[in-house]
């Protein structure tokens, strides 16, 4: 596409979300509550963290799974989309190297539907299961003036020792990214994904299966091996969920550094249907979907044979994708 970028067709500016998260935090910055904060400082990361005492902290996250729902309304199939809600809430947790304990969902419909209900509640057990949290409560609101159809989202919270929180201010030009494969989409870039695949009945096979099923799958949850890499004696410096904005993502890590992913994962074929069918450039690909790699773990160099011993216990097809530079705030591709 032209000047006008697919993205910003489709109907979603990433630039004017930038601007609203900086009109709203700019009266948040400036909240006083009597008492010395308890925020961790950790500018634009996944997570935030609060100390608890002088020793712990909890991370806390929100997210929710976007216009993945309405494709989930058009199939009648909501029992995977709970996963998707884990998952995203879940992966932004470890990135700050905390163990993800509970999480509490929050549901926007017109009408409560108890069998949707129920098979969404399917979905959330399995993900909380995949990773390791519970889910003790939730609110669902019935709001047929704001909403016509479905929207979920949850709350996470996660422990993590101070000493031991994971920022990425430790990474140095040299270090290596070792990129772990998604399952596909995932749940961003929907609101473009759908827009170009419109055309195509949801029982197509082209991919290989029912274009449903491949929009449908769930987004893979990182938290029991990056939490087992974690726990082992690799140096682990940097983590990054690979979400909206692609590998651009690794720029949200705090060290003055550069990125070169010289051997990037394989995309699944559905990333190649949308830039033919949508003529979406493969720059703005790479801004809107993970590509094919959906989380990042930089360590050090030194470490690299070991990190990806450990991450292939999980992830067979997990590979060393760069490096880090000394080009800070620039990620090239070769």
């Amino acid at each position: 596409m032209s000047e006008q970028r697919a993205y910003s067709a489709a109907g979603v500016s990433q630039r004017e979300a930038e601007d609203a998260v900086a009109a709203l935090t700019r009266s948040l910055k400036l909240i006083d509550t009597g008492k010395p904060s308890r925020v961790v400082s950790l500018p634009n990361h996944y997570a935030s963290v609060l100390r608890l005492d002088h020793r712990t902290g909890v991370a806390i996250g929100t997210d929710g799974v976007g216009t993945k729902m309405v494709v989930a309304e058009r199939l009648g199939r909501f029992e995977t989309i709970g996963i998707d809600c884990v998952a995203m809430n879940a992966n932004d947790l470890i990135c700050v190297g905390a163990e993800p304990i509970a999480m509490v969902d929050f549901i926007l419909c017109r009408h409560a539907d108890p069998d949707v209900c129920g098979q969404i509640g399917v979905g959330l057990r399995r993900g909380a299961e995949l990773a390791g949290l519970e889910i003790p409560g939730g609110e669902i609101a019935q709001v047929g003036e704001i909403v016509d159809g479905w929207e979920l989202a949850g709350t996470a919270i996660g422990t993590v020792a101070l000493e031991r929180i994971v920022d990425g201010a430790r990474i140095e030009p040299g270090d290596a990214v070792l990129g772990l494969p998604s399952s596909g989409l995932h749940a961003n870039g929907y609101t473009l994904a759908r827009r170009v695949l419109e055309p195509i009945p949801l029982d197509d096979e082209r991919l290989g299966r029912p274009l449903g099923d491949v929009l449908l799958e769930p987004t893979e949850i990182y938290v029991p091996a990056v939490l087992e890499l974690l726990d082992s004696a690799v140096d682990v410096r940097g983590l990054a969920h690979i979400t909206g904005d692609g590998l651009n993502n690794l720029l949200r890590l705090a060290a003055p550094v550069g990125y070169e992913i010289e051997d990037p994962l394989p995309a699944p074929p559905v990333f190649g249907l949308i830039r033919e069918l949508g003529e979406v450039s493969d720059e703005e690909m790479h801004e809107v979907f993970n590509m094919g790699c959906g989380f990042a773990c930089v360590i050090a160099a030194a470490d690299e044979a070991a990190g990806l011993e450990q991450l292939r216990r999980h992830y067979p097809r997990a590979r060393r994708i760069g490096r880090a530079t000394g080009r800070a705030g620039v990620v090239e591709r070769g």
